[in-house]
């Protein structure tokens, strides 16, 4: 599966587990009830949802560019870590303004977030690697025009 087709799977897959697992957490974290929580998880989603269709577009453009194909585990690591930061600088603001809590308040709470979220992208991407092959990008097959 390749192109715009595995970004959908992809991405309706990564999301209803995220909405799920954020929504519980941020209850937790934020002692808001779970229906408040979900909604903020929704917004989350939302938010990282673009911020995935444009990481992983910009991610797969670099890697067709890379003399070495695969996906190493360091090449996951760099992946992880790169969308997991960049969706750092768009939660938190919209966590303060939902939660009605400091910046400060925010990131620590979005950092407890992102400590499950690395983990979880880093096993997700390989899981459905696994199940649905890998992107053109990494497996040097002919990339279309």
């Amino acid at each position: 599966m390749q192109g715009i087709k595995r970004r959908v799977v992809y991405i309706t897959l990564y999301e209803a587990i995220a909405i799920v697992a954020a929504s519980i957490g941020l209850a937790a974290m934020s002692g808001q009830g779970l229906g408040h929580s979900g909604a903020l998880a929704v917004i989350a989603s939302v938010i990282a949802v673009v911020w995935n269709l444009a990481f992983n577009a910009l991610f797969e453009r670099w890697e067709a560019r890379q003399a070495v194909r695969g996906r190493s585990v360091w090449r996951r690591v760099a992946h992880a870590i790169g969308f997991e930061g960049g969706l750092v600088m768009f939660l938190v603001p919209t966590f303060a303004w939902w939660l009605d809590i400091s910046l400060m308040q925010a990131l620590v709470m979005d950092l407890g977030l992102v400590i499950f979220f690395l983990v979880y992208t880093f096993v997700f991407n390989w899981a459905f690697d696994a199940a649905f092959g890998l992107p053109a990008s990494a497996s040097g097959a002919a990339q279309p025009a």
